[in-house]
């Protein structure tokens, strides 16, 4: 709707049966903000109180069955799991006939179980609110959340309204309607290139890449390999929308295999491949593990070299045996792929901090990775080995050396000026 004067239409979510007053609020301050609120009711056992758009019985035969079904199938959860299904396609398939806007979702943990698919139905750039008792929380796995999700916490809210949940649920209306009439759809002439990084203190080679890039046609969009960095790369290659990815922090497949909540989930390093997306892969910050900085270290991380980033953040490094473990785990990565990859190894260094002088600088450790990473590598992968470190020079030229050739035989669309 970008750049349109008209009402843009809201996809308001929600159990009409036992949160009607909450819902009715909620269409009402859309109304005021200059939206028009489509409601969608996702209640089970009872009709709400008022008509609804789409009823539940749309929502179940968009999920191929029948209410009658839904609430003979076992329990709650299961009935939740088949409404869900039917919203996230009764969503789908209004966006692709022009008619969605916005989305915001109302609800406890069932709530928002559901609202996460529905979320997830609708592409980077169409605006998705959730209001939720569980917003933030570690409950909600890294890979269902959409990569431009917004959430609140319905603080105060679960019966009933009052002047903290008013105070809430007007916040995030009016956030989805502002949000429907500024957003500016993602699109443009030049392909696209993913590249994941941490911040320029750890790794720098997107200092030299992106212009470079830039120069060749392309744009860039650098992921922040924090966990929900690694989440919306993953999610935006799953859907193909890069031309070529630069994969060049591998940081979150060492959280998830050593179980840090610092996660986007086990599908990390696969979607690309699965998609047929050509990848140039590095091992940046593989041997590092990300906690929080506010916590007391895990006992069996206690004894390793420990660099506080932040506040928030700090990473211990893991040891030879366990790095050779997430060298296994990625050349297993690597192997699933359908695209051309390429792996590059600087032999030198992996991240900032491991070099000499620095506090998590372990070469025998990084030898192991090396060591392992030489034996696993598949066959289908092409492998180059450089010795630099990765924050090098001859690392970043490497790099480019091998997408200019990519581009040269047609492996990759050329750039647009």
């Amino acid at each position: 709707m970008s750049g349109s004067a008209r009402i843009p239409n809201i996809l308001v979510i929600g159990t009409g049966d036992t949160k009607s007053e909450e819902l009715l609020f909620m269409a009402d301050v859309i109304g005021k903000a200059g939206g028009l609120p489509v409601m969608i009711d996702v209640s089970v056992l009872g009709d709400p109180p008022y008509m609804s758009d789409y009823s539940r019985l749309d929502i179940a035969a968009s999920a191929g069955t029948t209410i009658e079904a839904i609430i003979d199938s076992g329990d709650e959860n299961s009935a939740m799991a088949l409404m869900a299904k039917g919203t996230a396609a009764l969503v789908e398939r209004l966006h692709a006939a022009g008619e969605v806007d916005g989305l915001i979702v109302l609800g406890g943990s069932m709530g928002t179980d559901l609202a996460l698919d529905a979320a997830a139905a609708l592409p980077l750039g169409v605006p998705k609110f959730i209001i939720s008792t569980i917003a933030y929380s570690h409950l909600l796995p890294p890979e269902r959340i959409a990569p431009d999700l917004m959430m609140i916490l319905w603080a105060g809210g679960l019966y009933g309204l009052n002047p903290i949940c008013r105070a809430v649920l007007s916040q995030a209306c009016g956030a989805v309607v502002g949000a429907a009439k500024a957003s500016i759809r993602p699109g443009g002439e030049r392909p696209l290139i993913g590249m994941t990084s941490l911040g320029s203190s750890c790794l720098k080679y997107m200092k030299i890449l992106k212009p470079e890039l830039e120069k060749r046609g392309y744009d860039v969009a650098v992921f922040h390999a924090t966990g929900m960095g690694g989440r919306a790369y993953e999610a935006i290659a799953g859907q193909k929308g890069f031309a070529a990815v630069f994969d060049l922090c591998l940081q979150e497949v060492t959280n998830h295999h050593n179980g840090s909540v610092v996660t986007s989930g086990p599908d990390r390093m696969e979607n690309a491949g699965r998609a047929g997306i050509p990848q140039i892969v590095a091992p940046g910050a593989v041997d590092m593990v990300d906690l929080q900085a506010w916590q007391t270290l895990p006992p069996h991380f206690a004894d390793r070299p420990y660099h506080a980033h932040n506040r928030l953040i700090g990473s211990v490094t893991t040891s030879p045996e366990g790095r050779r473990e997430v060298a296994r785990v990625v050349a297993a990565k690597l192997a699933s792929a359908s695209s051309p990859v390429a792996l590059i190894l600087p032999s030198r260094g992996v991240q900032e901090w491991d070099q000499d002088g620095e506090p998590l600088h372990e070469p025998e450790a990084l030898e192991a990775f090396l060591d392992e990473m030489r034996k696993v590598v598949p066959a289908t992968v092409e492998f180059e080995e450089v010795g630099a470190h990765i924050n090098a020079p001859e690392f970043s030229a490497r790099a480019l050396e091998i997408f200019d050739r990519w581009v040269a035989s047609g492996v990759v669309p050329r750039g647009r000026p």
